[in-house]
């Protein structure tokens, strides 16, 4: 993965970043993700224009919907992070399986036992060393034609073959 960090204070937020994700997705504890945020953070998930604002919402949104329906085989495949003084952008995709129910990604749509891979960017803004916005966006159209919900034949979208070319394109092999 390239990873551009240049000096202790880009480390320094690439650090609380890494706890933040290992809270998220290996921890599934909301209480400990918080702890790397600042007082009045926001998470937006912008396909679906959902998430938290505030302790309190993004807690709710945490513990509530993305912390107690992720995957267990949710894996993300980095690709690249881009760290400034004040701000993390990190691409990569996302391989699962959508055997559960996943309101914070793709509400309404009932498992389907569809394998996904999808290509994720997150922009992360940081306020005194800590989390004070995350913005994530990813390609919704090609996540819904992977799971049948659109038609790739009828519209302008690609299914899998998003995410795996850029995955090829980013010299990264697909299913690493």
């Amino acid at each position: 993965m390239a990873n551009a960090v240049n000096t202790s204070v880009e480390q320094g937020l690439l650090d609380v970043w890494h706890n933040h994700t290992y809270s998220e997705f290996v921890m599934k504890d909301a209480k400990r993700a918080l702890t790397t945020m600042s007082d009045n953070p926001h998470v937006l998930y912008v396909p679906i224009a959902k998430g938290g604002r505030g302790r309190e919402g993004v807690y709710n949104y945490y513990h509530d919907y993305f912390l107690t329906q992720l995957p267990a085989d949710i894996k993300p495949v980095p690709i690249s992070q881009v760290v400034g003084k004040d701000i993390l952008v990190e691409e990569a995709v996302y391989e699962f399986t959508h055997n559960q129910v996943m309101d914070w990604m793709i509400p309404g749509v009932p498992p389907t036992g569809r394998y996904v891979e999808v290509g994720v960017v997150a922009v992360v803004k940081f306020e005194n060393g800590k989390i004070a916005s995350e913005h994530l966006y990813w390609d919704h159209a090609s996540v819904l034609a992977q799971l049948g919900v659109i038609d790739p034949a009828k519209v302008p979208v690609k299914g899998v073959e998003s995410a795996r070319t850029l995955l090829e394109w980013a010299g990264i092999k697909a299913g690493a």
